[in-house]
């Protein structure tokens, strides 16, 4: 058993409550400057496929983002590594900003790819509480980051209108007020990490090195592999929580980004979409300190095995969905978004503990850059499934892609019973 002293105790504290305020920032100026976004690119370019490219450019950003945020972090520690992911997505909204005034959609797409930034920034803030938190603590303390994102996530989309009635009132395009308001925002984020992220979580469990989780299994003591090496060293737990994270995470994107076009064939009203997608979005977050909670009780597998259950029942409930049922569909939502809690709470704790303490920023780096990926191509795969097919078909494909995940958690969590 690991003994956290007290004084660590009281950094942890001070942490986690840093990360719960930065990401209540962070998340609000995400959804700021991306409520709008595909409106305003397909505005300014004419054309609806140019507006789809604008939430997958902020995507690709984030995956991109990933790579050199976890090199900072391994070198130097969380605070630089936090503060260039907000700082990155503070450039890009002022970038995005300029796009608009001049009405260049090609600008606005490269402002996009550096806002991803922030994204990155609030995945990767969830990591740094679990620097420093007790091992029976672990997944409720990343849990609390997690579920922070839901305020920002409200308050977001409900600000940008007001952001852009102000511009409008300066004499600027409606569309500048939004990121004008993110890039401030996102100022602010970086502003409390670098002040208030002291001493540097991930710099104090390097100095005080505490024994490591059973759980570890990867590298050897030689020199720390980067980020694309470390798939090399990671032992098979490592590998089922990133597998795990990215399965979770695609399946999501690509049921919930389809979800509304196929509730549109049956004329569905944009209230009622966006009540049906608000529901998902406040499963996304609302039960993350329950699933911590199971995860630090019952353990990293079982309640990853969870989640992917939960991700097979919604593709399962929502894939056999009317498209005029917007019950059974908000249902559907709802359990994917409590599937992707489960995931990614028990999945990241897992990784977490699986490796060792120097290894551990490259690893989170690669579980956020395929989770990122896998969430690109989530999303464009589901597009084509149910142009060509139907969104049943769908749900069909992203159940039978949860099964397996759920299937080998299932096999691990009682081999660990039977040992």
């Amino acid at each position: 058993m690991v003994t956290v002293a007290p004084q660590v105790e009281r950094v942890q504290r001070k942490v986690v409550r840093v990360l719960t305020g930065t990401q209540v920032l962070g998340s609000a100026a995400v959804t700021i400057g991306l409520a709008f976004s595909t409106l305003i690119a397909a505005s300014l370019s004419g054309s609806e496929a140019v507006g789809g490219l604008a939430q997958t450019a902020a995507v690709a950003g984030a995956a991109l983002l990933a790579l050199p945020g976890a090199r900072l972090a391994q070198r130097s520690g969380r605070r630089p590594a936090l503060i260039l992911g907000y700082g990155m997505g503070a450039l890009g909204a002022l970038v995005a900003a300029v796009a608009v005034g001049l009405g260049a959609w090609q600008v606005l797409l490269v402002g996009l790819l550096l806002f991803g930034g922030a994204s990155s920034a609030n995945y990767a803030a969830r990591y740094a509480a679990t620097d420093l938190a007790d091992p029976q603590r672990r997944a409720r303390e990343l849990s609390r980051v997690v579920w922070a994102a839901m305020i920002g996530a409200i308050i977001g989309p409900n600000l940008a209108d007001p952001a852009g009635r102000l511009a409008a009132w300066l004499g600027l395009p409606v569309g500048v007020g939004p990121f004008l308001l993110a890039a401030a925002v996102l100022v602010a984020a970086a502003l409390v990490i670098q002040f208030g992220l002291r001493p540097d979580p991930l710099v104090v469990v390097r100095s005080t090195r505490p024994v490591e989780s059973p759980h570890c299994a990867g590298g050897s003591a030689g020199a720390t592999p980067g980020v694309f090496r470390i798939w090399g060293s990671l032992g098979s737990m490592a590998r089922l929580a990133l597998v795990g994270v990215m399965l979770c995470h695609t399946a999501m994107v690509g049921l919930m980004s389809m979800t509304p076009v196929h509730m549109n064939h049956a004329g569905s009203s944009l209230r009622v979409v966006g009540i049906v997608i608000s529901l998902h979005v406040a499963a996304m977050y609302a039960a993350s300190p329950l699933f911590g909670w199971m995860a630090d009780r019952l353990g990293r597998v079982p309640v990853l095995a969870i989640g992917a259950s939960l991700v097979v029942a919604a593709s399962a409930v929502a894939g056999m969905a009317p498209s005029h049922d917007a019950p059974q569909l908000a249902a559907g939502l709802a359990l994917l978004g409590f599937g992707w809690s489960a995931g990614l709470v028990s999945g990241s704790a897992l990784l977490t503990e699986s490796v060792r303490v120097e290894d551990r920023p490259a690893a989170q780096g690669l579980s956020d850059l395929v989770m990122n990926v896998g969430g690109a191509v989530g999303g464009a795969v589901s597009g084509i499934v149910v142009t060509a097919w139907s969104y049943a078909t769908l749900g069909l494909i992203v159940g039978f892609t949860a099964l397996p995940l759920l299937i080998v958690c299932l096999f691990a969590s009682l081999r660990r019973t039977a040992s």
